[in-house]
Parts: C-alpha cells; structure tokens; sequence
C-alpha cells in the first residue's frame, strides 16, 4: 500500500531525455561549447509517474519503449525507483522517445522531441488497460500521446466514473468532449490560451486575473482548472471554488520537467483525497524544489520534503 493509500494509473509518454548544459543558447547558425552533458529518464509520462510515487501514491505507467539500450536504461531507473514496469511494453523496430534538451544557465531550457515507440501506444492499449483503469483511483495523461488516445481514455474514464487529468502539454486538439471531463485539466498559460482560456486585461495578468479565468472555464471548458504559472505559482477552480497560490522565490537552476513534477505530484495528493487548494500548494512546493537541482526525475523531492516545504504535516504518517 502505498504511503497515502491512493493509487495513480498514469497512460504516459516515456523518453530518454539527453541533456546538455551551456552558458547560453547558441544562434542559428552558431556552435558553442558546452560545459556539462547527461542522459537520464524523461518524458511527461514516466516524469509524472516518478513525481506521483515519490509524493506517495501507488502507482502504474502504461508507456511503450524500444528495443534499443535507452529502452534498458528506462527500465533500470523505473525499477530504481521502485515503480512496477509491467505496462511498459517494448516495441520491436522502434526507437524508445528521446528528447534533446539544452538547459542554459539562466535555468531555461528548450526540447525537441522525437517520439518513437510512443506513436505505439494507441487506442487499442487503453482497451487492454481498462482493467486496469476501472481500479485506479485518478488516471493521468499527457498531450505527448496520440490525440486518439488521449480521447479514448477521456471517454473510457467517464463511463468507468474514474477521475480523468490532463495535462495536455503540448497543447495538441482534442475534441471539446474530452476536455469536459477532465477534472482538472491541467494548463500553463500558454497551453490555457490554446483551449480557450484567454485573458481579456491588460498583459500581463496577475495571478489573481488567471484565478478568475480558471473560475470561468469550470464547466465551460473543463469539471476543474488548474493553470501553472512558473515562478508565480498556480491557480486551480473547481464547482466549489478558485484559488491563487503563489510559489516561493526561489533560484531556479533547471527548469525541465518541474511542470511534470507539479502535475504527478498534485495527482497523487488528488487521488489521496486532498482538497483541490491543499494538493496545489503542496504542488507549487514540488515544483519549486525541483527547479532547484538539474536533471529532471533527479530533481524531484520525497513526500516528506515536499511537504516540509508546503508548510504541512503528514497526517497519513508517511516517512
């Protein structure tokens, strides 16, 4: 049982993330030195599998990887961390994901992606999962997935009356009647504006403006929102009310994949039975941790730090 007795299926994209460190960005046209190199585990999916096992819930990945040594890497960091790698299937003649990252000093970064046997994990495994799904407590996806998929599993969480999130980063066109169940669709701003979500003050809008435009969008859009803002913080709405929660200042070292660790982590605290305001705090103060180390999955804080941070106890007596 895991330490907040909640169980997290999350249907994900999986990448080897190979990482390289500069001073700054190099101009078209232009090669630099780089001071520092890494290959680790990335990709949305396993990022917010690991963020939701460290925050303490029971949790599942669904992923395809290749038949290729990053696949191997993938699954020997999967095990390291103690997440169960029975739904991550390899694909015959298929390249694992990779992204190419470059993380400049500032602690901003830039990704290209190559998706490889993610473009496998198609409508056809959310069937064979849905065993699976009828027993989880919350199901979790990205926009890294074919759109058929992510709207499949919308439909198939629906009709099981399993809680449904979205991350939908990369802002990829889903049908209207996917997004209006996920509870929460999870955004940043510009992922907000792509779905609708389009502030009509004065750039840029305060923390408190993107509250009120997460409060419009429940039911309109979605059952809840909840925008991620970076050094600002976040805002979540549900039916029962918005809130603004603003994220400590802190130095940011690598900003890669703390979008993630802020999603897998409000997830787990979600499934635990959080309230939506709680589980956001909680994940503001994930997210600012991990900005605060380089790497990604590497980055991410245990519960109990996590927590810590939020200013919050642990009444479920995780260590």
């Amino acid at each position: 049982m895991a330490e907040g007795g909640s169980r997290v299926l999350v249907v994900g994209s999986l990448n080897v993330d190979a990482t390289t460190y500069v001073e700054r960005f190099p101009e078209p046209g232009e090669t630099i030195a780089a001071h520092a190199f890494q290959t680790a585990l990335g990709g949305k999916g396993s990022n917010q599998a690991v963020a939701a096992h460290l925050a303490g819930a029971d949790v599942e990945l669904v992923a395809r990887i290749g038949d290729d040594a990053n696949g191997g890497l993938a699954l020997t960091v999967l095990d390291g961390f103690g997440l169960p790698t029975r739904g991550v299937e390899r694909t015959a003649g298929l390249p694992t994901g990779i992204a190419q990252i470059t993380v400049a000093d500032s602690g901003e970064n830039t990704v290209i992606v190559a998706a490889g046997a993610n473009h496998e994990l198609g409508p056809d495994v959310v069937d064979s999962a849905r065993e699976r799904i009828a027993g989880a407590g919350l199901v979790l996806t990205q926009g890294e997935l074919p759109v058929a998929t992510i709207e499949h599993l919308a439909a198939i969480c629906d009709a099981l009356g399993v809680r449904f999130v979205l991350n939908l980063a990369p802002p990829v066109p889903t049908t209207a009647a996917t997004l209006a169940v996920c509870d929460p669709l999870v955004v940043n701003e510009h992922e907000a504006r792509a779905v609708g979500i389009r502030p009509d003050v004065p750039e840029p809008p305060s923390l408190d403006d993107w509250r009120d435009l997460a409060a419009a969008a429940v039911g309109r859009v979605a059952r809840s929102v909840v925008i991620t803002l970076g050094a600002a913080g976040a805002v979540a709405a549900t039916r029962a009310g918005s809130w603004a929660l603003a994220a400590p200042a802190v130095e940011a070292v690598d900003t890669t994949g703390a979008g993630d660790c802020f999603t897998g982590t409000l997830s787990a605290f979600l499934a635990e039975g959080r309230p939506m305001p709680e589980a956001v705090r909680i994940a503001v103060a994930a997210g600012a941790l991990a900005v605060q180390r380089r790497g990604t999955v590497d980055s991410y804080a245990p519960r109990a730090e996590v927590l810590a941070a939020a200013g919050l106890g642990d009444p479920g007596g995780a260590a």
